[in-house]
């Protein structure tokens, strides 16, 4: 660790907008407390979740700094300067654990290339939650991110993701912005082969939450809707 530099803490955030309680572990809540500094991905939403976390009419002594899709690496590249002192810092992405499909890893990457100390705290990952309650294959998997939104390619996309995953017989993850859902999920059942095994995760740890697996075959039977849910999808040939 660099002398007089602080700490980078990765502190997961609910996936909705539930308590946080019911999703994050007491003690990382606890920590909270203890940080002036923070780079999150939206301010309002950090404030919002810090307020429900136990630090409400804490908040105007706190210091923000954004890091989201449209922070230049010259302002990232700022952010060193907030370890000085010895000063921890706190990383929150939007939803979900920092850095895990998240503009946050630029920070963390930073971190490491000075020598800056990173702590991992513990919390959910809707990649993970909708990999185990899929059951689909857990022994190997890989997260794809988002893929083409164009109609062409994607599909071009989902029939190489079916291919490596009949050959690999490795689940593959993806995520879509929520307003595209259901376009995915039609291009996904128009795509792959009527055996091939899909999960649709949406919503997941919310009191609406819904995950269920189904062939290509099954689902173009029953049809789903999914609107524009926070939604993880996996597919296994």
């Amino acid at each position: 660790m660099t002398e007089n530099k602080g700490k980078l803490f990765l502190i997961p955030s609910p996936l909705g907008d539930n308590d946080p309680a019911e999703v994050i572990p007491g003690p990382v809540l606890k920590s909270l407390e203890r940080f002036r500094t923070f780079v999150v991905e939206e301010i309002r939403t950090a404030r919002r979740y810090l307020s429900k976390a136990g630090l409400k009419g804490k908040i105007g002594e706190l210091q923000f700094y954004e890091l989201n899709e449209h922070t230049d690496q010259a302002t990232i590249e700022g952010y060193l300067s907030l370890f000085d002192n010895g000063n921890d810092v706190a990383l929150i992405s939007e939803a979900g654990l920092p850095a895990v499909a998240d503009p946050g890893a630029q920070l963390v990457a930073l971190a490491h290339r000075h020598g800056i100390e990173v702590v991992p705290a513990v919390g959910p990952s809707s990649l993970m939650l909708a990999l185990m309650a899929s059951g689909l294959n857990g022994q190997s998997f890989a997260f794809c991110g988002y893929i083409p939104a164009k109609t062409d390619e994607r599909r071009s996309r989902l029939r190489t993701l079916e291919k490596v995953s009949g050959q690999l017989k490795q689940t593959q993850i993806i995520i879509e912005t929520p307003y595209r859902n259901d376009s995915l999920f039609a291009d996904i059942l128009a795509v792959c082969g009527a055996n091939v095994k899909v999960c649709v995760a949406a919503n997941i740890t919310m009191p609406d939450a819904y995950i269920k697996t189904k062939k290509v075959s099954e689902w173009k039977k029953e049809g789903l809707t999914i609107g524009k849910r926070p939604c993880v999808f996996l597919i296994l040939a």
